[in-house]
């Protein structure tokens, strides 16, 4: 039996995804600006990471030389993220702006996993799979009508 961590590792971390976007929303109204308060956010979660990998990591950074290119774009999809996000709940709505995000993300994942894209393993699309993205995206339009 697989162990249970890494799936409360991850349901943890969807509760902090689901209050990213109004949190950073309040630093935005309050400061009038949406790159702002992305900024604020990362500078905060650097240093969090910083201090983390020095208490019990300490991998030398030299580990990243033989890293591919693309590998080096996570920062960019992640400041995209939190911005969209912080500007788009307060507009759309939190449910609609995180079910648009997260039927999103299914449907890139499944098409990376097809094709074994960004260094991931081939897992072909199948019918039950593309039954669940299709639900996901019926979701989206009953929340956002809701």
């Amino acid at each position: 039996m697989p162990s249970l961590f890494p799936l409360i590792v991850v349901l943890i971390a969807g509760i902090g995804l689901a209050a990213q976007p109004p949190t950073n929303a309040a630093l935005a109204r309050t400061s009038g600006s949406v790159v702002l308060a992305t900024l604020v956010s990362f500078v905060i979660g650097s240093a969090i990471l910083f201090a983390v990998w020095l208490a019990f990591d300490r991998t030398p950074p030299a580990a990243l030389r033989g890293a591919p290119p693309w590998a080096w774009l996570g920062g960019l999809y992640g400041a995209a993220f939190v911005t969209a996000v912080a500007f788009a709940a307060p507009r759309l709505g939190l449910a609609t702006t995180v079910t648009v995000a997260i039927a999103t993300q299914v449907g890139v994942a499944l098409m990376l996993d097809h094709v074994g894209g960004l260094g991931l393993k081939t897992d072909p699309v199948t019918l039950p799979k593309l039954v669940g993205v299709t639900l996901m995206l019926a979701g989206v339009v009953i929340i956002r009508r809701g």
